[in-house]
């Protein structure tokens, strides 16, 4: 006799950085979403987002808007809004049908940027108990993005420090509209400027006025040959860069 399995998964937009930053449309299980991402300012103050059902079987999704934060440590903060206008709530869809939402902002522009998420989330349908039965409810958010009145885009490294063979940078979004964080480069060099070690860390979304922290570890038989570390930070929007004089004294608890 076959057992019942019940999953439950739950995947957010953007987990993968190159998808969500280079495509054009995202996919979730077996139905995609197109665009990726809306943008509203004072000529566009509405936008139309396309649901495809690519799978056998009906699809239901719901749909909920979110103000986006970030908290100080640059962690994503979600809190349901009636800011964004759209319709419908609910879809069905049935097999190779695509439908359309249509969305659009109470707020007008104002001087720093507003950001949202409109989540696309699938109600699973229910499953017979006979059998292998595996439910899989998968949650897209759709970001959404209010141009300011002026866009000034603007950052800065404003803390480099080495301490126990850890190298820390704090990246500040100054502006006052979104960056995607690209890379984050750190490289080590030696006293002839020969670089000795090179990693490169993971980006993300910075929105405006919200920090994140970068963290390495240099191995320490590298860390005490390294003179200076150098930091470079690639977005959508601008490069920033700033170095550090190392000593050994900072390899070492």
């Amino acid at each position: 006799m076959r057992k019942r399995v019940s999953l439950k998964k739950w995947i957010a937009v953007g987990i993968l950085m190159i998808p969500l930053v280079c495509a054009s449309k995202a996919r979730s299980g077996e139905w995609r979403v197109t665009p990726i991402q809306l943008t509203f300012g004072r000529e566009a103050k509405s936008g139309v987002i396309t649901v495809v059902n690519e799978a056998a079987e009906k699809l239901q999704v719901q749909l909920k808007a979110f103000e986006w934060t970030q908290d100080p440590e640059g962690k994503d903060q979600y809190t349901e809004t009636n800011d964004i206008l759209f319709f419908p709530r609910i879809l069905i869809l049935e097999k190779a049908e695509e439908r359309i939402v249509r969305a659009g902002i109470r707020m007008p522009a104002v001087a720093k940027e507003k950001t949202y998420r409109l989540f696309i989330e699938e109600i699973p349908e229910p499953k017979k108990p006979e059998g292998v039965n595996v439910s899989i409810a998968i949650r897209f958010g759709v970001p959404i993005f209010v141009k300011p009145i002026k866009e000034e885009a603007k950052g800065e490294i404003e803390k480099i420090e080495m301490a126990n063979g850890t190298f820390h940078a704090r990246m500040k979004n100054t502006g006052n509209l979104h960056f995607i964080v690209r890379s984050v480069t750190v490289k080590g060099k030696n006293p002839n400027g020969g670089e000795i070690f090179s990693k490169e860390l993971s980006g993300w979304y910075l929105l405006a006025g919200a920090s994140r922290d970068y963290t390495t570890t240099l191995p320490q038989e590298v860390c005490l040959e390294v003179s200076k570390v150098v930091v470079e930070v690639k977005t959508d929007k601008v490069t920033l860069a700033g170095d550090l004089a190392a000593d050994k004294t900072m390899c070492s608890p």
